[in-house]
């Protein structure tokens, strides 16, 4: 699977993550996306890494989209944690 699924992957996953992780996280949905890109490159990369997942095998395959929704998820938590701050 090439990088343009796994953009594809990530936009989808960041929408979700947004819907799931409401909170009061910065940016608009334009944010949300680019998020959901960087959570799902992060999230096939640490299931790939650190757990042997094949998550470049199908855009179809359900372990690639468990792996980008989870990634999503922490990068927009992560999002929120610096963003949500003030000085």
């Amino acid at each position: 699977m090439g990088i343009i699924g796994w953009i594809l992957i990530g936009l989808i996953m960041g929408a979700i993550a947004r819907a799931i992780l409401p909170g009061k996280a910065k940016g608009g949905w334009l944010i949300t996306l680019v998020i959901g890109v960087l959570g799902a490159l992060l999230g096939g990369w640490l299931g790939g890494e650190l757990f042997g997942a094949r998550t470049n095998e199908s855009f179809f395959s359900l372990t690639t989209w468990l792996w980008a929704f989870i990634g999503s998820l922490l990068v927009l938590v992560i999002w929120g944690a610096v963003t949500g701050r003030k000085r």
